[in-house]
């Protein structure tokens, strides 16, 4: 059973900086594209960035040149660099993960305070 386990969440002031990482396991492929979503209260669901098995990356608008997607080497790990963090950057942090569907990490709070 594939599963997608994130850490790095918590409380930063803004201009902070945080780190999330989310691990892939219980899959004998290699996922495909992996990334970031986020969801704020009240509202929908939206990505933050992606990165491809050959490392392309995309992100949102909103956090181009604070945010760095990375993957490692087995490509089982992705993680998000955060930094100068705003309050509007504050969601629920979602992996996201391509293993011949969709699959999702359970979340995890990114609270930023002003």
């Amino acid at each position: 059973q594939v599963q997608l386990v994130e850490s790095g969440g918590g409380l930063v002031q803004a201009g902070g900086s945080l780190r999330l990482s989310c691990a892939a396991s219980g899959s004998i492929v290699r996922p495909n594209v992996m990334g970031w979503y986020r969801q704020a209260p009240g509202k929908q669901r939206d990505l933050v960035t992606h990165i491809s098995p050959g490392g392309r990356t995309n992100y949102a608008d909103s956090v181009k040149g604070r945010f760095t997607i990375s993957r490692d080497n087995a490509g089982n790990t992705v993680y998000l660099q955060m930094n100068s963090l705003k309050t509007e950057d504050t969601a629920v942090y979602y992996c996201y993960a391509w293993l011949g569907g969709d699959y999702w990490g359970q979340g995890t709070q990114v609270t930023v305070s002003s």
